[in-house]
C-alpha cells in the first residue's frame, strides 16, 4: 500500500428483506420536516411510496414530496427541491430510488442553504459546503452508483452541455441508508443491467491505477468475480435473491470510498461517459459500456502488467505460451463476450450519438491524470470514434 491516508464512513447501512423495519429508529433522529424524494411514480406502483408514507405518519413527521427525479437530474430540479428544502425548513431529506436520487438529496441538502448558485460554487469551481447541510437518508430501489454510502452527487446542465460529479466530503455522506434486495426486483432489465455495468467500472476506474502490491486489488478482483458471477445468474432470474444481494452489497462496497484507499484511481470512462450524457441523456451505466471496450484497448500498453493481473485473476485466462499483451487481450475479450452476453450497449451511436456531437463530447470531458494514461483532446475523439 503506498501513501498515507485515512479513512472513515460515517453512513449506517440496514441490509436485508426487513431492512425497512428499521426506518422509524432512524426517524426519531430527526426533526419533523421530512422531504420525501422520488422518481417517475414506480415506487406508488411497487407499493413502497405508501409502507414510507405510513411509517413518516407513524413517527408524527410532516412530509414535503418532492417527485420527478429524473435518471439524470438537472440543474433546474436542483433549484426547485431547495426552494422547497429551504422554504419548509426541512430537517431529513429521505431519497427513495436508485442513484439518481440519492444524487438529487445530497445536492439539494448542501444547495438548499447556500447563498449563492451552487451549480457555480460546488460544480463547477467544486468549492466544499460553508453553509447548513441537510442530513439525507436512503430507501434504495436501484443498484449500481453506490450513492447510498459516499458524497457523490452528478448533476447535468443541458444549456451548457455539462455533466459534473462532485464528491463531497464525509458531512455529505447520507446518513444511513436501507437496502433491500427485493426492492430491485421490479427494474427493467435494461436499467438492471445498466447498473451492473456502472459497478463493475467503478471498480475498474480505481483497479487500473497504480503498480505496486494494493490490497485494494485483491479485494477488487474480489468483487469483480461475485458480480460477474450473480450478474448471470440476475440477468435470467431477476427474483433470485442470492444473487440481487450479492450485487447490491457489491455496488455498495465498489464505491463507498474503501478500495480507493492507496490508488491514484482513473475515473476516465466516467468523464467521457458523463459528456456523452449530457448530450443524449442516455443512461448512465450505458454511456460507460459503450466506451469502455475502446478506451480500455487504447491504454491497455500503458499499463500491460495490471491489464495482464486482470486477465488471470478476474477472466482464468490461462497465460501458458502466451505473451503478455496476448493474456491481456484475452482478458479484454472475455470482458466484452460477458458485456455481450448480458445485454449491454457496446457503441455510443446506440445511445444518439451522432458525428457532429463528437468535438463537444471531447470538449467537455474532463481529463484525469490518476490512470495509466493522460489522455489529449485527440485521443479522446479517437477513443470516441473507435466506439462508434
Amino acid at each position: 500500500m503506498l501513501g498515507n491516508f485515512s479513512y472513515s464512513n460515517p453512513t449506517r447501512l440496514y441490509f436485508g428483506e426487513n431492512s425497512l423495519d428499521f426506518l422509524s429508529t432512524e426517524l426519531s433522529n430527526f426533526g419533523k420536516n421530512v422531504m420525501l424524494t422520488y422518481g417517475g411514480g414506480s415506487i406508488k406502483k411497487s407499493g413502497l411510496y405508501e409502507k414510507v408514507v405510513k411509517i413518516l405518519k407513524e413517527n408524527d413527521k410532516v412530509i414535503f414530496e418532492d417527485p420527478g427525479v429524473m435518471p439524470n437530474p438537472t440543474v433546474e430540479k436542483l433549484y426547485e427541491g431547495c426552494k422547497i428544502a429551504k422554504e419548509n425548513n426541512i430537517d431529513l431529506i429521505l431519497a427513495v430510488g436508485g442513484g439518481s436520487v440519492c444524487d438529487y438529496s445530497k445536492a439539494v441538502s448542501v444547495s438548499a442553504w447556500c447563498d449563492e448558485d451552487p451549480w457555480d460554487k460546488y460544480y463547477l469551481r467544486m468549492e466544499e459546503p460553508n453553509n447548513k447541510i441537510i442530513p439525507v437518508g436512503c430507501i434504495l430501489t436501484m443498484v449500481g452508483t453506490g450513492s447510498e454510502m459516499n458524497g457523490g452527487s452528478v448533476i447535468t446542465n443541458h444549456d451548457s452541455k455539462l455533466k459534473i460529479g462532485h464528491v463531497f466530503g464525509d458531512n455529505v455522506f447520507p446518513k444511513f441508508s436501507i437496502l433491500n434486495p427485493v426492492l430491485t426486483y421490479t427494474l427493467p432489465k435494461y436499467q438492471m443491467t445498466a447498473g451492473f455495468f456502472d459497478i463493475m467500472s467503478h471498480i475498474l476506474e480505481q483497479y487500473f491505477s497504480g503498480n505496486d502490491d494494493n490490497t485494494s486489488d485483491y479485494i477488487m478482483e474480489g468483487l469483480l468475480k461475485s458480480l460477474i458471477y450473480s450478474s448471470e445468474i440476475a440477468v435470467n432470474e431477476p427474483e433470485n435473491y442470492e444473487a440481487r444481494s450479492n450485487i447490491m452489497w457489491i455496488a455498495t462496497w465498489a464505491l463507498n470510498t474503501l478500495v480507493a484507499k492507496g490508488k491514484t484511481t482513473d475515473w476516465m470512462v466516467h468523464m467521457i461517459g458523463q459528456s456523452i450524457g449530457a448530450y443524449t441523456d442516455a443512461t448512465h451505466g450505458m454511456t460507460l459500456s459503450a466506451v469502455s471496450m475502446a478506451y480500455y484497448r487504447y491504454i491497455m500498453p500503458y499499463g500491460l502488467d495490471k491489464f495482464k493481473r486482470y486477465a488471470i485473476n478476474v477472466w482464468n485466462v490461462n497465460p501458458e505460451n502466451k505473451a503478455d499483451d496476448e493474456i491481456a487481450l484475452e482478458g479484454l475479450a472475455s470482458m466484452e463476450n460477458w458485456m455481450n452476453k448480458i445485454g449491454l450497449v457496446m457503441n455510443i451511436k446506440d445511445l444518439g450519438v451522432t458525428d457532429d456531437m463528437l468535438v463537444g463530447i471531447a470538449d467537455g470531458t474532463f481529463i484525469m491524470d490518476g490512470g495509466y494514461k493522460v489522455l489529449t483532446h485527440e485521443e479522446i475523439i479517437n477513443i470516441l470514434k473507435a466506439s462508434m
